[in-house]
């Protein structure tokens, strides 16, 4: 990423939070409450928070947690949002573009829920840093867009977002140091800006870092549709209990 774009990256995303008072809903997003209800809690890493809604959701489970965006005006929000609901001494917020930052500590989770950007973005090697924190037993869940959703303005090339498999791969593990939990394209409920219920696709990566005892590779993307998804354990989608705004398409 050249410096020019690095100095573009803050204004484009103050602008963005800066056109209303709220962008996102405050609850957390579907996946990570399906897959961390209920989870021993530790020390979690959210990456581009946005405002907050699952810090929060995090930090009321019990959780400390390191929420980081690069917008300050989002962080002020979410801030204030931690406070409100009494969980803010559970929740550091830090204003970095992830593009430039490295880890300072271990995470128990790392969670990079709808990590995307109408700017370039280094979202591979962002996420290479990020799992780098993971300690043995931790979990890395990245949960991101399969598809444009169907309200969203049409554009004549419409993004084309990499699949579970290729964030996976993309991932270049080291030989035997993570499991795969799950690794699937998966619906979820949604409302439309209009009101009208809809069922959007996320490709959802969940990966478990283990002790590098196995000598085996990680098996490569070709080969994960031979993998059978493990679903966490008692977290159906009966047990969701809230969900992100429907429209979520460009976070860092």
């Amino acid at each position: 990423m050249n410096h020019q774009h690095a100095e573009a990256v803050e204004p484009f995303w103050e602008e963005h939070y800066a056109r209303r008072e709220r962008v996102w809903s405050g609850r957390a997003n579907q996946v990570l409450v399906a897959e961390m209800d209920g989870a021993e809690p530790g020390v979690a890493l959210d990456l581009g928070c946005g405002e907050g809604g699952d810090a929060i959701w995090l930090a009321a489970n019990g959780w400390q947690v390191v929420a980081i965006d690069v917008s300050t005006t989002a962080l002020r929000r979410g801030a204030a949002d931690a406070r409100a609901a009494g969980v803010a001494d559970r929740i550091e917020w830090q204003a970095h573009d992830l593009a430039q930052w490295s880890p300072d500590r271990d995470f128990d989770l790392v969670s990079a829920q709808f990590l995307h950007s109408p700017l370039p973005l280094p979202r591979e090697d962002i996420l290479k840093t990020a799992a780098a924190a993971v300690v043995v037993g931790g979990t890395l869940l990245v949960v991101g867009h399969a598809e444009v959703p169907p309200w969203a303005p049409h554009a004549v090339s419409p993004p084309r977002f990499p699949t579970s498999a290729e964030v996976y791969d993309a991932l270049a593990l080291p030989a035997g140091d993570w499991q795969i939990e799950r690794c699937e394209e998966s619906p979820r409920d949604a409302t439309a800006p209009d009101g009208r219920p809809a069922t959007l696709l996320d490709h959802v990566l969940r990966l478990r870092r283990i002790d590098g005892s196995s000598s085996s590779p990680p098996p490569a993307a070709a080969d994960l549709g031979a993998i059978r998804p493990i679903p966490p354990s008692g977290h159906g989608s009966s047990r969701i209990r809230n969900s992100q705004d429907p429209v979520r398409p460009m976070m860092r």
